[in-house]
């Protein structure tokens, strides 16, 4: 029986093989498999992508901590179906990071989905964007976390990001003269971050954003990738802002962090956020600068009788910049200063400088990759904290 269990296995496993061998794949880094439909009138990319991290981290009269950990494992399906002008893409994230944030209001289950989203080019340059994805809020959310010029994005990313979420977005791009390229967004959502599944608590959020390229599109969309790896052969500046507004917000980040509950189920306060970025680049340097500030209406959450509940808006402003250099082995040296003020008053928090410098190893560009960095922690009235970290990047 054993025997005869074995010969089937055995056979089953050859005949795959033989039959995986027989279909032609793409380059590397252009995903696993490329589907046609017979009649040309769809088409499927499938990708999958791993991020491996190593990270340490010393604090003054603390014991060192250390991880290792899959930081993100995706699977990720793109392409066009009936027509060319009605895309897709969908991203599921695997990893216990990527699935984590489980709650009531996601039915209490792990947040498989990161993006489900349609984008239909209805009319010349416009496009429809219908489902969950990335909001337009700062460049350095948007570029994926495939693209990073350094192992993670920075702390003003993390305290103030807008990140995804279920709505409509409506994109369109013109030229103002030959070269100078003007692209606009916006946006409608539920204001509640992604995979909310018990309908809308508060209000709706409304995103508006607006780009500049005085000089011309970046090559292969370098605007939104870290590190200069087309060398562009002439400047390249992109110049972006970006005003959110959440009304009746029930999160203390917007649609991000913590539900603000009082005796009365969720407080809810009108929070608006400010993102000011830009992107150079030219022959290997990259610059990339990034400014926030959130405000809200009421920031102190109270209850119905006017007491506080304990929980606060984190209303603050954030700067980051970073640059690097490319050089011709595609090795990359980068540094990155970040400064972080949230409203003490209000928030308690102190303020926050990191600095951080990275070294990249662009094997096969973004899609192979191996990348360090070591960061300094400074905090007003609180220990400083060094950080190393180790990630190896492969993607499909």
């Amino acid at each position: 029986m054993k025997l005869k269990l074995f010969v089937t296995v055995f056979a089953v496993f050859t005949l795959l093989h033989t039959q995986a061998q027989e279909i032609p794949a793409p380059k590397f880094g252009k995903g696993l498999f490329n589907l046609v439909g017979q009649d040309s009138s769809w088409t499927m990319k499938i990708g999958a992508r791993m991020q491996f991290l190593a990270i340490s981290n010393w604090e003054e009269n603390q014991s060192n901590e250390s991880n290792f950990l899959v930081r993100r494992a995706r699977l990720k399906f793109d392409g066009f179906a009936f027509t060319p002008k009605l895309k897709y893409k969908l991203e599921l994230g695997l990893s216990n990071r990527d699935i984590s944030g489980a709650s009531p209001f996601t039915s209490n289950a792990p947040r498989y989905i990161l993006d489900a989203v349609i984008k239909w080019n209805f009319y010349e340059n416009f496009e429809l964007w219908f489902g969950q994805t990335k909001l337009p809020g700062n460049r350095e959310r948007v570029i994926s976390s495939a693209n990073m010029q350094q192992v993670d994005r920075s702390l003003l990313n993390s305290r103030f990001n807008i990140d995804r979420d279920l709505g409509i977005q409506l994109r369109h791009h013109f030229n103002l003269t030959e070269t100078f390229v003007v692209k606009e967004i916006f946006s409608i959502a539920q204001g509640e971050g992604r995979n909310i599944t018990t309908g809308n608590i508060g209000g709706h959020q409304y995103t508006g954003r607006i780009e500049l390229l005085p000089m011309g599109n970046f090559a292969s969309k370098g605007d939104y990738k870290g590190a200069d790896l087309k060398r562009e052969a002439s400047p390249k500046l992109a110049l972006g802002i970006t005003y959110d507004h959440n009304a009746n917000a029930v999160k203390n980040r917007s649609n991000q962090g913590s539900y603000m509950e009082n005796d009365e189920g969720f407080y809810q306060t009108n929070i608006n956020t400010l993102f000011i970025d830009a992107m150079f680049k030219y022959q290997g340097f990259s610059l990339m600068a990034e400014y926030a500030d959130r405000d809200a209406k009421n920031p102190f959450a109270k209850n119905s009788n006017g007491t506080l509940t304990g929980d606060v808006v984190q209303v603050g402003k954030g700067l980051n910049v970073q640059s690097g250099i490319l050089f011709k082995n595609d090795w990359e040296l980068s540094g990155r200063y970040t400064n972080i003020e949230l409203d003490k008053n209000i928030t308690g928090k102190n303020k926050e400088q990191q600095y951080t410098l990275g070294v990249s190893k662009y094997i096969v560009g973004h899609n192979l990759k191996v990348q360090t960095d070591i960061s300094y922690l400074d905090v007003d009235t609180s220990n400083s904290n060094v950080m190393w970290r180790l990630q190896f990047d492969i993607h499909f």
